[in-house]
């Protein structure tokens, strides 16, 4: 068996990993991170039709060079699920599905209490704890929802780990911009009230990692694993005083308030709101970093893998950096006047 920084042994397992919605952003990370490994590894995507993204298609044909499995089907299919389980031998599920998703994860429960074969179930988390954050509607009413699965994984008495993996590492835009598809500002930076807050940032291949890691560690089970790298706990102020120095230049703030938020979460338009509502409980709440981790239902990552680093801000702020163009860095270089105004925030409808 193989043996963490620490010496602890990881739970042995002869069986393979099922990656529930491994052609999204995290599951394409944990997906990959369990090739690394040499895990046998199944990954179920959406049944391939004339309307799938051309995007998740490519990253299923990426996955299937490196060694995995595609299983076409749907998670709320129990008997599919159930057959797919027993006949593959699956003893570890992860699932990375997307919020409209989170409830079919009940039928994916009903079927690996069925199969039988499952000794550990990852349900799609990846984010805050919900059990500790209460951000306001419409964020809440998801939250409700992966509530409503911790609560019946909890009482079906299948071994769970829930990963808390914060926020990705990249600059946190509140209209909907994704960071793995929109690298931080060059024309100007929205603050979120003070921008003193702050918040844990996490690298797509670290999330990876240490989930796969934390799925096959006995110390993990019935518990909540929580990513919080204290080389990347920063605020906005801070990251943005980081990004100038890569670009080597000052760009004006503008400040977004709490009501700013709230007001765009008021308008109920999906996904808007909730990445607004969510917006507002990191960096205005301070929902990552306004608690401890007790210990025994939860523990934080470093203290399993104490040896395994985590990529910094600085270098994932690099990686961008290397795929701006020279003539896009021209063409929004602001002039030297506005470079240093600290503008009040532009209206939730125009921002």
């Amino acid at each position: 068996m193989a043996s963490t920084a620490a010496g602890h042994e990881l739970a042995p397992t002869t069986g393979a990993t099922l990656v529930v919605g491994g052609t999204g952003y995290i599951g394409r990370f944990v997906a990959e991170a369990g090739l690394a490994l040499g895990h046998a590894l199944y990954v179920l995507v959406r049944t391939f039709g004339p309307f799938v993204s051309p995007s998740r298609a490519a990253t299923a044909a990426a996955l299937r060079e490196k060694g995995a499995i595609i299983l076409e089907g749907s998670v709320d299919d129990k008997d599919f699920m159930e057959k797919t389980l027993r006949e593959n031998n699956i003893h570890v599920v992860i699932s990375a599905v997307g919020g409209e998703s989170i409830l079919d994860q009940l039928c994916l429960l009903d079927a690996i209490q069925a199969a039988g074969t499952v000794k550990r179930f990852l349900p799609s988390e990846f984010g805050h704890d919900i059990d500790k954050a209460n951000p306001v509607e419409p964020a809440l009413s998801l939250y409700n929802r992966k509530r409503r699965v911790r609560r019946a994984v909890e009482a079906a008495g299948v071994p769970y780990t829930y990963i808390c993996c914060n926020s990705i590492a990249g600059w946190p835009y509140h209209d909907n911009k994704h960071p793995s598809k929109a690298a931080p500002p060059l024309d100007r930076f929205v603050i979120y009230g003070d921008g003193s807050v702050r918040a844990f940032f996490v690298a797509g291949s670290d999330i990876g990692k240490f989930t796969m890691r934390s799925a096959f560690d006995s110390r993990t089970v019935n518990r909540a694993v929580h990513f919080r790298p204290t080389c990347n706990c920063v605020s906005l102020n801070e990251m943005a005083s980081l990004w100038e120095r890569k670009i080597g230049r000052t760009l004006p703030r503008v400040r977004f308030t709490e009501e700013d938020l709230l007001a765009i979460a008021k308008e109920n338009e999906i996904p808007a709101s909730v990445v607004a509502a969510l917006t507002h409980d990191i960096f205005i709440l301070g929902c990552q970093s306004n608690y401890s981790v007790d210990g025994v239902k939860d523990v934080e990552v470093s203290c399993l893998y104490p040896d395994m680093a985590f990529r910094t801000l600085d270098d994932c702020f690099s990686d961008y950096i290397s795929s701006l163009l020279p003539h896009q860095a021209r063409e929004t270089r602001p002039s030297a006047a506005a470079a240093t105004v600290d503008q009040p925030a532009v209206p939730p409808a125009t921002a």
